[in-house]
């Protein structure tokens, strides 16, 4: 992996990718790297406006790359909706997805929320465990009927360092005694880093070549630090957040590169965690800690049973 960058993507084209998030920070960038490399992306989104304002700029910058560097790159790039606070939604956007496209090669689940005020989703989560973890959980699962249907498909997971701070609570997923929004964080990180762990395993005993894997992209800066603090009007604490992010956070360009590597990069085993060097915050791609509670086949297979249950999704192409 060292000094691996985004010049060492390999050709995509052929490929199609669902990117959530991608309107913006990481995910526009593992977007648009993608879309340089010959990829067909959808642009998964809550918001309609950002959303198609983030296509037309991500093939923009496409296209203007492409006059730099002397060759004509036109950007396959489309939008469509996509609220993982909502299971409504997956299911429409699975349903969408499913009569524009015969197969999906990429699946990056790298929407999310940080450490936001409790709240809760449109099917009564907590809101960080729902968006997070059980909308990614449904979308995976509506979707893996389109991924087995592509050779050498593969699901990213960006997680975060920050798992490190908790592990789940199965007896109380919805962080309800008492709520603490950075532990709630931690815990619905921890839930995507078990997700790709069993995901992996069911993978492995099916003998499916899809490859789940996870990445996270260090101290990046982006949105999700002050979203919760903006939601609040907490305009103090917000410039400090945003003064050390500009002191010490690294861009999102970088940020994205840990899961570009396991989205493109030959060879990235099943179940692996890659992430930026130092201290988790900078550098090019390499293998990541992770904490011991992410790696537990018992807690993994608990987490799936529950979402199974919350979600109503239930990965029948698996179990074939």
């Amino acid at each position: 992996m060292t000094g691996w960058n985004a010049n060492n993507i390999p050709d995509q084209s052929g490929r199609t990718a669902v990117v959530t998030g991608a309107n913006s920070g990481i995910g526009y960038v593992t977007a648009r790297e993608l879309a340089r490399r010959g990829a067909r992306v959808v642009l998964a989104c809550r918001s309609e406006s950002r959303g198609t304002e983030a296509a037309d700029r991500l093939a923009a910058e496409v296209a203007d790359a492409g006059v730099d560097a002397g060759v004509g790159v036109n950007a396959d790039v489309e939008f469509m909706r996509l609220d993982l606070g909502d299971l409504d939604s997956v299911r429409e956007f699975t349903a969408a997805y499913g009569r524009k496209h015969d197969r999906l090669d990429l699946l990056v689940n790298n929407a999310g929320v940080m450490a936001l005020p409790q709240g809760r989703t449109a099917d009564g989560f907590e809101t960080q465990f729902g968006v997070n973890h059980l909308g990614h959980f449904a979308l995976t699962g509506l979707l893996m009927p389109a991924l087995l249907a592509a050779p050498g498909a593969r699901v990213v997971s960006v997680a975060s360092v920050l798992h490190m701070l908790s592990n789940i609570d199965i007896n109380d997923l919805n962080n309800e005694r008492p709520y603490r929004r950075w532990i709630a964080y931690g815990r619905s990180k921890t839930a995507n880093l078990l997700f790709v762990h069993e995901l992996a395993r069911r993978l492995a005993a099916t003998g499916s070549d899809i490859v789940a894997a996870a990445a996270h992209p260090g101290y990046a800066a982006t949105n999700l630090m002050t979203a919760g603090l903006k939601m609040e009007g907490r305009r103090g604490a917000q410039l400090i957040i945003e003064a050390g992010t500009r002191l010490f956070a690294h861009p999102p360009a970088t940020g994205a590169l840990p899961t570009l590597y396991a989205a493109t990069a030959p060879g990235v085993r099943p179940d692996s965690f890659t992430g930026p060097p130092t201290l988790g915050r900078r550098g090019s791609p390499t293998n990541a800690s992770r904490a011991k509670w992410t790696l537990n086949d018992s807690a993994g297979q608990r987490l799936w049973e529950e979402s199974e249950r919350l979600t109503g999704v239930t990965y029948d192409a698996l179990k074939a």
